[in-house]
C-alpha cells in the first residue's frame, strides 16, 4: 500500500478528534522522553544542548499544533461552545509563552507535557489527571 493510500485510509477511518489525539500522543511522548533531564538541568547550556539534539524540533512541532488549534478555534464555523473555545485559546496562548521560555533554554518542558496530557485526556473523553 502506498503512503498516500495509507494516509487516505487513516483520514477516512478516524475522526478529526482521533487524529488530533494521535498526533498529540506522538509529540507528547517525544517531549516526555526528555522532560526529567531537561527540567532538572541546572544550567541553560545543558538544556540548549538537549534542544540542539532534536528536542527543538519536537517542541516547535508542539507549538505548531497549538497554533493550528488556536486558529481553528477562532473561526466562526467552529461549533464548540464559546466558553470552551475561550479556555482553549487562552491555553494555546499560554503554550506559546511557555514554548518561548523552553526554546530560550529555560525549564518548563514538563509544563507543556502536562498540558498536552490534559488535552489528550479530553480528546479521549477521560477526566484529566495524573497518568500512571
Amino acid at each position: 500500500m502506498s503512503i498516500a493510500a495509507y494516509k487516505r485510509t487513516i483520514r477516512e477511518s478516524e475522526s478529526p478528534r482521533q487524529i488530533e489525539r494521535r498526533v498529540f500522543l506522538r509529540v507528547t511522548g517525544e517531549m516526555e522522553k526528555h522532560t526529567a533531564e531537561f527540567d532538572s538541568a541546572t544550567k541553560k547550556l545543558v538544556r540548549s544542548e538537549l534542544l540542539a539534539k532534536g528536542l527543538r524540533g519536537v517542541v516547535a512541532e508542539n507549538l505548531k499544533l497549538w497554533s493550528t488549534i488556536k486558529h481553528d478555534l477562532s473561526q466562526p464555523e467552529n461549533g464548540l461552545p464559546i466558553q470552551l473555545k475561550a479556555g482553549l485559546i487562552s491555553l494555546a496562548l499560554f503554550v506559546e509563552r511557555q514554548t518561548a521560555i523552553v526554546l530560550g533554554g529555560g525549564a518548563g518542558l514538563g509544563t507543556l507535557v502536562t498540558i498536552n496530557q490534559s488535552l489528550i485526556a479530553g480528546l479521549s473523553g477521560a477526566q484529566p489527571g495524573p497518568r500512571g
